[in-house]
């Protein structure tokens, strides 16, 4: 009778091995979830051609953006049906960031951005996207928006201060020639 059990218990213990490697085996097969970058780069990749993200309804606004001491965030773009939306959507960045580089303009990440009086009237806590928090900037600021919150993600530029950051050293304005020439070019 001893024996039956143990060989019970056997048959049990290695039923729960062979289930736990197929699960194990199994899961390591799954396609890993994409990262924050992978989104926007998949989101934005039609963007690369300016001409595509004015269609869709982002337009120049605020110049080129230099930083307050090293790098720049670049010439914002955003989407005005977009911008004061309350709901994050990472396929759905409400500014493109773009650098002017050979009389061209390259597209080097996204800014999200929630107007801060919304946000706070349904929400007790900052926003996060794909796991990120968003800065807070409060107003009167140097872009004339109420207070906001904000979030970029270098997706096709590198920084390095961060994917995150807000300021890429590796930006310039150095090439940003007024608002009119830039949005009146063939860029």
């Amino acid at each position: 009778m001893k024996n039956k059990y143990l060989f019970l218990i056997g048959l049990v213990a290695l039923l729960l091995i062979a289930v736990t490697s197929v699960a194990v085996a199994s899961s390591g097969s799954a396609k890993p979830a994409m990262t924050f970058a992978e989104t926007v780069r998949q989101a934005t990749a039609q963007f690369k051609d300016v001409h595509k993200a004015e269609a869709a309804g982002y337009a120049l606004v605020h110049g080129c953006v230099s930083g307050p001491q090293e790098g720049a965030m670049g010439i914002h773009f955003p989407n005005g049906g977009l911008v004061g939306a309350t709901a994050l959507d990472a396929l759905h960045p409400e500014a493109l960031l773009y650098e002017p580089k050979d009389g061209k303009l390259q597209l080097l990440g996204v800014e999200y951005i929630v107007i801060a009086e919304g946000w706070n009237a349904k929400h007790t806590t900052p926003p996060v996207l794909m796991g990120q928090l968003f800065n807070y900037v409060g107003a009167p600021n140097r872009y004339g928006l109420p207070a906001f919150y904000e979030l970029h993600v270098w997706a096709w530029k590198s920084n390095p201060a961060g994917m995150f950051a807000d300021w890429n050293p590796r930006v310039s304005c150095e090439e940003f020639v007024g608002d009119a020439a830039m949005h009146g070019s063939d860029h």
